[in-house]
């Protein structure tokens, strides 16, 4: 399903993604030594309660998980990349943190991700990473545009992702949204400009690029959710929710 919003469901999608965003800084300035991966999930369960929102975690159960996922965060630590289930875990200085948010409000859907260095003690190919994954974002933001396609966003991920050496997983993805959290189309991290669904006015996406050091392939843990890079190394995502309008790409999930 590929929806197109009007201009109050717009309004929304704009409230929806101020929210994330909010959040997601809100944690980052949480997420300290010692502060556990479940505190951070408690803190969100409140945060998105006192907004009126709704989780979009919390009974989430498609096919690749064991579901439902049952927490309202997704935190990734050090290998870890996508789906991370929070567990009883304390933060370490210098580990790699990534926090995924999506919420509901007034039936509109946002979701946005951000990687960052806990403590003082930052690793330069940690930062370079987040560096990487963060320029793949904004590329694909400078070329979506009403009349472009779904490939464009793909190719300028792909370009800075592989420029910088890292190796791409297609597995996973941005995709759309809207009144749910994951719709079409599908936004692979790599791919041919010029191909796929064209871009129109009133269309949500979700853009996430993400990376593991050395290796694209994924292992998943015991709990059926967390994904982790096969060979241990660390890795990085950057997410954010646009909305296409005549003028070009609005980006939604900025704290504002």
């Amino acid at each position: 399903m590929i929806e197109i919003l009007d201009s109050d469901q717009l309004g929304r999608a704009r409230d929806a993604g101020v929210l994330v965003g909010r959040i997601l800084q809100a944690l980052k300035v949480r997420a300290r030594v010692g502060v556990n991966l479940l505190e951070l999930d408690r803190w969100t369960k409140r945060m998105i309660e006192n907004a009126g929102a709704t989780s979009c975690y919390v009974d989430y159960a498609p096919s690749f998980g064991r579901g439902p996922f049952g927490h309202y965060l997704c935190t990734a630590v050090n290998d870890a990349v996508l789906h991370g289930m929070p567990h009883d875990y304390a933060l370490l200085d210098g580990d790699l943190l990534t926090l995924d948010l999506a919420v509901t409000l007034r039936g509109i859907s946002a979701d946005a991700a951000i990687s960052f260095v806990v403590g003082t003690t930052a690793a330069s190919a940690d930062l370079a990473m987040i560096d990487t994954t963060e320029r793949a974002l904004a590329a694909a933001i400078a070329v979506a545009r009403p009349g472009a396609r779904i490939g464009d966003l793909s190719q300028a991920i792909g370009a800075v992702l592989s420029t910088a050496g890292y190796p791409i997983n297609l597995e996973f993805g941005g995709h759309g949204i809207g009144s749910t959290m994951h719709q079409d189309p599908h936004i692979a991290n790599d791919g041919r400009a010029g191909r796929g669904y064209r871009l129109r006015p009133g269309l949500l996406l979700a853009i996430e690029p993400w990376v593991m050091a050395d290796t694209d392939v994924l292992v998943t843990d015991a709990d059926g959710w967390t994904l982790r890079s096969a060979t241990g190394c660390r890795t990085a995502h950057t997410e954010h929710t646009i909305a296409i309008t005549d003028a070009g790409a609005e980006v939604l999930t900025l704290a504002r």
